[in-house]
């Protein structure tokens, strides 16, 4: 009987403890949507992507023009090595001419098609690097806003399955993203216009 009273005084014990730590629990939201689209180190980054996708377009528009100056310059030569009005060994001339200008044509678009893979590439891991930096900085932000406020919990209201009820007055979003956006430069603060911020690495 006395063992029974020990284990009953126990899980009174343990059920208390549990209460009191669920009573004390602090929840927060916080939209990390919102944050990492109005973060300004995320424009920034946009706009050094961005950057680095147009010169990545000019060089592949100079490699197709040049593609193009190739495929005139074959066109002509053979057109020349056909024609009767100049001399047999001038024709023969301008036939080998378009043979070597043929395989130039051919590895100009193996280079080509190989740079505007790498292009992607290139700027997919840029995007990734981009992206994963920015989450690790912002998640740091939250963690730092938590602790400072006192929150045990702090839910993702961005993603509609993890979250059923959220109270507006326990929304930390915007003094983390005041926080990060403390040390920015006055351009890169400004609206922009509403459009979320979305890293394409799509070279048209």
């Amino acid at each position: 009987m006395k063992n029974l009273r020990l284990t009953l005084l126990t899980m009174v014990l343990l059920a208390a403890t549990a209460f009191s730590a669920t009573a004390q629990t602090k929840v927060a939201n916080v939209d990390m949507k919102k944050i990492f689209n109005g973060y300004w180190k995320t424009k920034q980054a946009s706009s050094a992507l961005e950057s680095r996708k147009t010169e990545l377009r000019k060089e592949i528009k100079d490699m197709a023009d040049g593609l193009d100056k190739a495929q005139t310059d074959y066109k002509l030569l053979l057109d020349q090595s056909n024609d009767q009005a100049i001399s047999a060994d001038e024709r023969e001339k301008r036939k080998q001419s378009a043979t070597s200008k043929a395989k130039e044509i051919n590895n100009s678009k193996v280079a080509l098609e190989q740079f505007q893979r790498q292009a992607e590439a290139q700027l997919a891991d840029q995007s990734q690097r981009m992206s994963g930096n920015l989450v690790t900085e912002i998640q740091k932000a939250v963690a730092d806003k938590a602790k400072a406020g006192g929150y045990t919990l702090v839910l993702n209201s961005a993603t509609t399955e993890v979250v059923v009820y959220s109270d507006s007055a326990a929304d930390i979003t915007d003094a983390v993203l005041s926080q990060l956006n403390a040390g920015a430069p006055i351009d890169l603060t400004k609206p922009a216009g509403g459009v979320p911020f979305n890293i394409s690495t799509n070279l048209p």
